[in-house]
C-alpha cells in the first residue's frame, strides 16, 4: 500500500492512547487508494458505527504518519483528566442543537488554516441498530460542505468496519464487547480514499462526500466479509 503522508506536526496524547489501546481490542489493518494523501489542512470524513471507531479511526491515521484533531460530541469535555487532554490538544467540541454549534466550524476552520488535520463525523450520531452488523453510512448533516466551502479544503474519505464488533447495542452489551474484546480480538479494517473537492452546490457536495466515504467503508466491509458490502 502506497499513500502520500506529509508530516503534520507534533505526536498528539490521545492518538499515542489509541495506539496502544486497539492492538489490544482487535486485528487492525488499513489500505488506501492510489492517489490517497493527507497534506497538511485536509478535512478527514469518516462514517461513525461505534463508540470504538474514533480510536480505530485515529490508530490507523497514525500509522500513516497523521495526527488529527476530532470534532467530537461536546460532552466528553466534561469526562475528567479527558475533558482536560480534548482541550489541551485544540480537539473541537460539536454543540448539537446549541447556539454555539457554529463555533465548532469556526474553530476547525483556524485548525485547518495552522495545517492541522480535522476528522469530522458528517453523521452526527451514532446508528440506533442493537446487532453488531455493518451498514453504510447514514444522512450526513451539512457541516463537512459548509467547512469545505469557507475554507476550500480537500476531503478525505475514509471507511472503517469492525468497531461495531468490539462495541455496540445497548450499555451492557457494550460493556460485554469492551471487557470480552481483548480475547476475541476481532478483525478491524480502515480504508482511506482519494481526497476530493467539494465545490459548487452544497447538496450536491454533502452528497458527493456522503457516497466517497460510502464506496471507503464497503472496501473496509468487504476485506471484512461483512455481508452488507459484499451484497451491495
Amino acid at each position: 500500500m502506497k499513500i502520500n503522508i506529509v508530516e503534520t506536526g507534533s505526536t498528539l496524547m490521545l492518538s499515542r492512547i489509541a495506539d496502544i489501546l486497539v492492538p489490544t481490542v482487535g486485528r487492525l489493518s488499513v489500505t488506501a487508494d492510489p492517489g490517497a494523501e493527507l497534506a497538511p489542512g485536509s478535512i478527514i470524513a469518516a462514517n461513525h458505527t461505534s463508540l470504538a471507531d474514533p480510536a480505530i479511526v485515529v490508530a490507523a491515521l497514525r500509522s500513516l504518519g497523521a495526527e488529527p484533531v476530532i470534532m467530537a460530541a461536546a460532552g466528553l469535555w466534561r469526562v475528567p483528566l479527558l475533558g482536560r487532554a480534548l482541550a489541551r490538544e485544540g480537539h473541537i467540541p460539536v454543540f448539537r442543537g446549541d447556539q454555539r454549534a457554529s463555533a465548532a466550524l469556526d474553530l476547525a476552520a483556524g485548525a485547518l488554516e495552522q495545517g492541522r488535520l480535522v476528522l469530522i463525523y458528517a453523521e452526527g450520531g451514532l446508528p440506533r441498530r442493537k446487532d453488531a452488523a455493518e451498514a453504510a453510512p447514514g444522512t450526513f448533516h451539512s457541516g463537512l460542505a459548509r467547512l469545505a466551502e469557507r475554507t476550500g479544503a480537500p476531503v478525505v474519505p475514509v471507511g472503517q468496519a469492525g468497531a461495531r464488533r468490539v462495541t455496540s447495542g445497548s450499555a451492557v452489551k457494550q460493556l460485554a464487547g469492551l471487557v470480552t474484546a481483548p480475547l476475541r480480538r476481532p478483525e478491524l479494517h480502515v480504508h482511506v480514499g482519494a481526497p476530493l473537492e467539494l465545490t459548487g452546490d452544497r447538496i450536491a457536495g454533502t452528497a458527493r462526500a456522503r457516497t466517497a466515504v460510502t464506496t471507503a467503508w464497503r472496501r473496509a466491509a468487504s476485506h471484512l466479509g461483512e455481508p452488507a458490502a459484499l451484497a451491495a
